[in-house]
């Protein structure tokens, strides 16, 4: 998320701190306590100019939206080869997953053409692909439920599993084909269509990804997790795909940008070459390239906040969900330095969201706001100038989730105190370092777990030293 920088108006409010003192259980002083309750929301109407972090809908767990299942292989065929198969199936319920694996792979092509033999040796790779699944991760199962699935393509759980380690691996063979012929194979599975939906916003058919969406609606039963993000991911694509269907559109080699208004050929050139200069210098300096195009909306004054959902004082926001930088055009055509750091800025929320492969809610919104200041080149004050004599600053355990209900001067704070503390991170350990945590919290570790087993640092030790850095500044 951007926000316009506001420090001519920070500077004499930070210097009055005891506006904060009203937000006594909120913030944390500048020495080590730590505060012991959650902080509260403040209830405070923002002002203008100060945006908020755009949140996801809560999306169900791996386990809940997966549901991979193994296949009961006690009844072995009756084959020439039956003590074989008979050896490689005990040697997976041994937990000798080695073992079956070089004996799956070394069967001899008589059995694998056996058309009693062929559909339980699927099961066999099946159950191994999940068994190594378990323990190493979907990376190290794909293989397995590739085996099975070319051996029996018409077992709808062997290609349901295939299907889900695809999608966890964002693989291009869960492709549109492959989807269909699912789709008729598990008729009353909701995996298939939400997967098309996935795939259609990816390439804007956004029509069609709500009918996939609706459909998976209608097979996920009674779990109200699924329910639930289906029903909000749902209604945001429509409302989406109902605002933009208005909208002209233009490519470039990495973007697609829509515009809301009449066509301004201008305006999308200058869109179009600040977007590739930043997909070049942030993308080197990050070492890390979009896997596809991002999309780019740029709306009217009036249709942003509506479109968005944003209050007021929003500048612009990445859209998480469908993979949207949206921002408002007002100054766009007159002001091309605040054009140019509100669209690097939501572009480093966007290749963040591709470097953790969806995984964003994992990141602490500081380190991902603080990345995005740092990257992008924004032009904000360090912490140190907007607090010359100390003063108190909010728990960066406290800026984890998302700030869209903080009043303008805690959020303010917020946005100082995240650039400071990246800055620190990257300045002491790294972006080799920062690479690392980023790959933690890819794998849904917690922020604590990650700073502990990556910068070998408890998260109150961090704080502290970032803290303890600020203040050595003006000591």
């Amino acid at each position: 998320m951007y926000r316009r920088n506001i420090f001519h108006i920070l500077l004499p409010l930070a210097l009055c701190l005891g506006v904060f003192t009203t937000y006594h259980l909120f913030v944390k002083d500048l020495s080590p306590a730590t505060p012991e309750a959650p902080a509260p929301v403040v209830d405070s109407a923002p002002s203008p100019s100060i945006p908020i972090v755009s949140q996801a809908p809560a999306r169900p767990t791996d386990e809940e939206l997966k549901q991979a299942r193994a296949i009961d292989p006690a009844v072995i065929p009756d084959t020439p080869s039956s003590q074989l198969l008979e050896a490689v199936r005990d040697e997976i319920e041994r937990k000798n997953f080695t073992v079956a694996e070089r004996r799956l792979a070394n069967l001899p092509p008589s059995l694998l053409s056996d058309a009693k033999a062929k559909p339980y040796i699927a099961i066999l790779w099946n159950n191994l692909g999940l068994e190594q699944e378990r323990i190493d991760g979907t990376k190290a199962s794909v293989k397995a439920f590739k085996k099975a699935a070319a051996l029996d393509s018409a077992n709808p759980v062997i290609q349901l599993n295939l299907a889900h380690a695809y999608w966890e691996l964002r693989d291009p063979a869960l492709n549109q084909d492959f989807l269909t012929a699912l789709t008729s194979l598990a008729p009353n599975e909701p995996f298939p269509h939400l997967a098309m939906a996935d795939l259609l916003y990816d390439q804007d058919h956004l029509t069609e990804a709500a009918a996939h969406l609706a459909e998976a609606t209608e097979r996920a039963g009674k779990d109200p997790r699924v329910q639930s993000y289906l029903a909000a991911v749902t209604a945001k694509v429509r409302h989406t795909d109902a605002v933009e269907s208005r909208m002209h559109a233009r490519n470039s080699a990495h973007f697609m940008v829509k515009y809301d208004g009449a066509e301004d050929h201008g305006t999308w050139t200058t869109v179009l070459e600040i977007l590739e200069e930043a997909y070049r210098d942030i993308g080197q300096r990050f070492s890390h390239f979009p896997a596809k195009p991002i999309v780019v909306v740029l709306h009217t004054k009036d249709t942003f906040q509506s479109a968005t959902g944003s209050p007021a004082w929003a500048d612009g926001l990445y859209d998480p969900v469908l993979g949207r930088i949206q921002i408002p055009t007002q100054g766009a055509t007159t002001d091309t330095q605040w054009l140019t750091h509100v669209l690097r800025h939501e572009y480093v929320h966007a290749l963040l969201h591709d470097r953790l492969e969806g995984q964003i809610t994992s990141l602490p919104v500081w380190l991902n706001e603080g990345l995005a200041m740092q990257l992008a080149g924004d032009p904000w004050p360090d912490l140190d100038q907007a607090m010359p004599n100390g003063g108190s600053v909010i728990h960066l355990k406290y800026l984890e989730g998302g700030w869209g209900q903080l009043p303008q001067n805690a959020a303010t704070l917020a946005y100082l105190e995240a650039n400071s503390a990246t800055h620190y991170l990257i300045e002491r350990f790294g972006m080799s370092r920062v690479a690392e945590l980023l790959n933690a919290f890819k794998a849904k570790a917690t922020v604590a777990t990650a700073l502990q087993d990556k910068i070998f640092l408890s998260y109150d030790q961090f704080h502290q030293q970032w803290l303890d850095t600020f203040l050595h500044k003006h000591s």
